[in-house]
């Protein structure tokens, strides 16, 4: 006795069905099942040592409240700041490398205001984060981002954003710089040096420059708009106050970024460090009447004759401190914001 026409034709059907059903769970399986490798360090128990390992991570959960789900296009490695962890009790067995990160947004939660899925974005981790910047896929607060130009690529975004984002935050917030302001950026050539240098320009300063070697020398003399003067610092016999002083007729310069600072007599400090570094005495000294001295040593020591003379001059020391917009909350992406946006871009390409 046959199968009703009706029955023979539904069984391949159903069978497809079936099929077809279990391929869906078995890739939703597959979904939830993927993982991702990411770059971290590990430090020795001597601390002594520090060794880099590629992890396995799941896939990252739906993104919620104001956090971005945003795959990686390019990522910056910048130096792991070991001791400032330290200071923080941010110390973990495992800590995520990579933190200056550009890509595109995938996902969003329901209550990012700033960002929608496509959109192309830099930004810079925080230090507390738990995901790497060298993954494919990361998970970060809307806070840590901004809109990517469009003139910047993404190896441009991901290189530039925390030298940038040091220059303008010296330059801008801690100096006040304004047209005709006369600018001495130490160690020029270097990243940060660099992009200083081209935002000093862009307010209209007059830049003074040091340069360690001939060949950063020469890097510096073939930038346009040029620089007032390149102190060449290579062989030690340069008097950077003197010749700040020369080229400022006397007067001292409105604003010194430095690149670090010695600190002590020269029986005291390393080889390397006397050729290239002024002592804290000639900054002192090259400062003009209300001028700005925005250092980056940590530990600098100002004896009262030091500070009398800062008095004397009304001048200001102010500590560029890398984390300091990262590590307070009101402060979260506003200098990342102002900087690029302020800029459009036009002074981050221009560093390459």
């Amino acid at each position: 006795m046959g199968a009703a026409p009706g029955q023979a034709g539904a069984g391949p059907l159903q069978k497809d069905s079936k099929v077809a059903v279990a391929k869906t769970q078995a890739v939703g399986a597959a979904q939830r099942q993927v993982t991702m490798k990411g770059l971290y360090f590990q430090k020795s128990s001597t601390n002594e040592e520090i060794t880099f390992v590629f992890q396995e991570r799941e896939n990252l959960p739906v993104v919620e409240d104001n956090y971005v789900k945003l795959q990686v296009k390019a990522c910056a490695l910048s130096q792991i700041n070991t001791k400032l962890l330290a200071e923080m009790k941010m110390e973990k067995d495992f800590f995520p490398v990579g933190r200056e990160i550009a890509g595109i947004v995938l996902d969003v939660g329901s209550k990012v205001s700033f960002f929608q899925p496509d959109d192309e974005v830099v930004g810079i981790l925080p230090l507390d984060s738990e995901d790497p910047g060298l993954c494919e896929v990361v998970r970060v607060h809307e806070h840590y981002l901004v809109h990517k130009p469009e003139k910047v690529t993404w190896t441009e975004a991901a290189g530039t954003i925390r030298d940038g984002v040091r220059a303008y935050t010296a330059l801008h917030y801690l100096s006040h710089l304004s047209p005709g302001k006369s600018v001495l950026i130490m160690d020029g050539a270097s990243a940060l040096g660099m992009i200083a240098i081209q935002l000093a320009h862009h307010r209209g300063a007059k830049v003074i420059s040091t340069a360690g070697s001939l060949e950063d020398k020469q890097c510096l003399e073939r930038l346009r708009p040029s620089l007032a003067r390149v102190i060449d610092v290579s062989n030690g016999k340069a008097h950077v106050a003197e010749s700040c002083l020369e080229e400022t007729g006397g007067l001292g310069v409105d604003i010194v970024l430095d690149a670090g600072v010695r600190l002590y007599s020269k029986d005291d400090e390393p080889a390397v460090k006397l050729q290239l570094l002024p002592h804290k005495h000639d900054i002192i000294t090259l400062l003009g009447v209300g001028g700005h001295w925005v250092t980056t040593e940590e530990n600098l020591q100002l004896d009262p004759p030091d500070s009398h003379c800062l008095f004397l001059k009304g001048a200001t020391v102010a500590f560029l401190n890398d984390e300091v917009w990262n590590l307070s909350n009101v402060q979260q992406g506003k200098y990342l914001s102002t900087y690029l946006k302020r800029c459009d871009g036009e002074v981050i390409k221009r560093s390459f």
